[in-house]
């Protein structure tokens, strides 16, 4: 009994010390103890996060995630969640990071720390193709859009009077275009391109783009728990562009590279 209480005290000791040590770790730390990063996507938006016909998770920025925790060292664990889940979950911690084709913006930038941009995209506007009535963003006034809600589109068609209307899926998007519930939508062009060549005969076009593209990043936490998650994230990413590998996982899924970064005219 004496030898059972012996093991017992000791295995608590063991217990109270490594959850200190965990709790005197940062993020990184954490998650390199664990052998995995938690990453939250849609799943549901190609190409950038979807499900193949083998119903096997995929897309652009699956593939860059993945790279980036191979850099790590660890395991990319995926979770996937509507779009305005992705933001609740990072707050809560249920997330360590997000790779969904978040775009950076000053009210995110508020709020969560981003990584070096790994994609540069232009907004395109889309609508049916007898609408005539959208030439420009200005146009938007007073018009109906669709867009995933909480995300940079719709705040963007807002701020031009447009009337937003929250759905889950692009294609339910296109859908309400098509169908007339919807005047327009607004999402990359690179998207509208991947939905133009699988479906050739869907009747809707780009009436406009965005004059700068907007960047493509990483959004973690704010705080000096991840800012070593960040460094960690952002050198991935400079060693992925330096190898090539950005430029490739692109012209697989885009046929195009949009990791290059822009440069001035």
């Amino acid at each position: 009994m004496k030898i059972k209480a012996f093991w017992s005290i000791l295995l608590a000791l063991v217990l109270t010390f490594s959850l200190a040590a965990a709790e005197g770790e940062d993020q990184l730390a954490r998650i390199q103890a664990q052998g995995e990063i938690v990453i939250a996507t849609e799943g549901a938006w190609a190409p950038w996060t979807y499900h193949d016909e083998n119903d096997v998770l995929v897309g652009f920025d699956v593939e860059v995630a993945q790279a980036i925790a191979a850099k790590l060292g660890v395991t990319a664990k995926f979770v996937e969640t509507e779009w305005d889940g992705i933001f609740a979950g990072l707050d809560s911690s249920r997330y360590d990071m997000a790779a969904n084709g978040v775009e950076i913006t000053e009210e995110r930038a508020q709020k969560y720390d981003f990584s070096t941009p790994y994609g540069y995209i232009r907004t395109a506007l889309i609508v049916r193709g007898d609408n005539d009535s959208i030439a420009s963003f200005e146009d938007l006034n007073g018009k109906r859009t669709a867009n995933s809600i909480a995300s940079t589109y719709m705040t963007l068609a807002e701020s031009y009077g447009a009337t937003a209307v929250g759905v889950d899926t692009l294609d339910q998007t296109l859908s309400m275009v098509l169908s007339g519930r919807a005047d327009a939508t607004l999402n990359a062009e690179v998207v509208f391109l991947d939905y133009q060549k699988a479906h050739p005969d869907a009747d809707i076009r780009i009436a406009a783009y965005s004059d700068e593209p907007g960047q493509i990043a990483i959004p973690v936490r704010k705080g000096e728990d991840s800012a070593s998650l960040r460094a960690a994230v952002d050198q991935a990413i400079a060693e992925l562009r330096d190898e090539g590998e950005l430029t490739r996982i692109s012209e697989k899924y885009f046929g195009k590279d949009i990791t290059a970064v822009p440069t001035e005219e």
